[in-house]
């Protein structure tokens, strides 16, 4: 392949962890130490207007370090993995033709193996009516009943993809009809790629204890910053619960709340809980991946100067940084 022939020598840093444990911050101080560019591998922070609960990097936090693939859609556009591996690559080429090295930021695992293995996802998309009439049968019959269709041909999928997520239920159908293939044995296949460039993949991590309680402060935090008016303010804006962008964790609930459908101590509430869960749905994509670089926080005493320091130290080894 062309692009793997161009990027095998290039240099691609991938900073990664569950939701909370504070990427972040040590983004930052990591890409000042490796003259680095930051590539946010989050399906949240693409959007404008949606600060609070997707815990968005300030223009201050960010502290002069470029940053791309933040505030570039808008809550109405749709946003998903070929769209995020299209601008992510783009982004690449534009930090390496400043001489920089991208750092790949963020929780998204997906997106994170969509750039990292140069995955394909050029299936024949043409004919649509397939998509359509799974699409209607969705609206008149539920989403339970096209889950229960995709767990008959491919039950791998159902246990990664979530019943209500009917985009990636459909998809996961529409694969299978048209290739006579299971999108799961597609995906595991595509995992087997070697990659284009010359990486490390450090996955920060933190005992349980630490990361849940993270979460409740951070969620906390957002009552307070004001996220009950920001999701209000979508909701002005025409944002409803059918958006790919309201179905993010802290927007989904808190939209419940001001449909009516719960209270606000339940939205909180749901919010913590569903955050804990993705945590560890996280951490169990990121302990199946290859090549990957565990950095716990509580190994190295909590310590930032020693994480960057081993960090550093192991770019030089792999000669990811000269």
């Amino acid at each position: 392949m062309e692009t793997a022939r161009q990027n095998a020598d290039r240099p691609l840093i991938i900073l990664t962890g569950p939701t909370a444990v504070g990427k972040t911050a040590l983004s930052i101080a990591l890409a000042k130490t490796v003259g680095g560019e930051i590539i946010s591998a989050d399906s949240m922070q693409v959007y404008r207007h949606m600060d609070i609960g997707s815990a968005k990097i300030t223009p201050e936090e960010m502290a002069g370090v470029p940053h791309h693939l933040i505030d570039v859609l808008e809550p109405i556009q749709e946003f998903n993995v070929v769209v995020f591996q299209e601008m992510a690559r783009q982004a690449v080429e534009e930090i390496y033709g400043r001489g920089h090295i991208p750092i790949l930021v963020g929780g998204t695992g997906f997106y994170i193996q969509a750039l990292l293995y140069d995955i394909d996802f050029t299936e024949n998309n043409e004919d649509t009516t397939l998509r359509h009439s799974l699409e209607e049968l969705a609206r008149k019959e539920g989403t339970e009943v096209l889950f229960e269709r995709l767990r008959a041909v491919d039950p791998e999928s159902c246990e990664s993809i979530h019943a209500n997520n009917v985009k990636r239920v459909i998809r996961a159908i529409e694969f299978y009809e048209k290739t006579g293939k299971k999108i799961s044995s597609h995906n595991e296949e595509q995992r087997q790629n070697r990659s284009p460039y010359r990486f490390a993949y450090f996955v920060l991590n933190d005992t349980r204890e630490q990361i849940y309680q993270r979460i409740d402060e951070r969620v906390d935090r957002m009552m307070e910053q004001g996220l009950l008016e920001e999701v209000r303010a979508l909701r002005a804006l025409g944002c409803h619960s059918g958006m790919v962008s309201m179905q993010g964790l802290g927007y989904k609930q808190i939209l419940s709340h001001l449909e009516g459908e719960i209270s606000l101590d339940e939205a909180v509430y749901l919010i913590k809980r569903d955050t804990r869960h993705f945590a560890k749905r996280q951490l169990t994509w990121f302990r199946r991946e290859k090549e990957v670089t565990w950095v716990g926080k509580n190994i190295f005493d909590y310590d930032s100067h020693k994480i960057l320091e081993f960090m550093q130290d192991f770019l030089h080894e792999k000669e990811i940084i000269l």
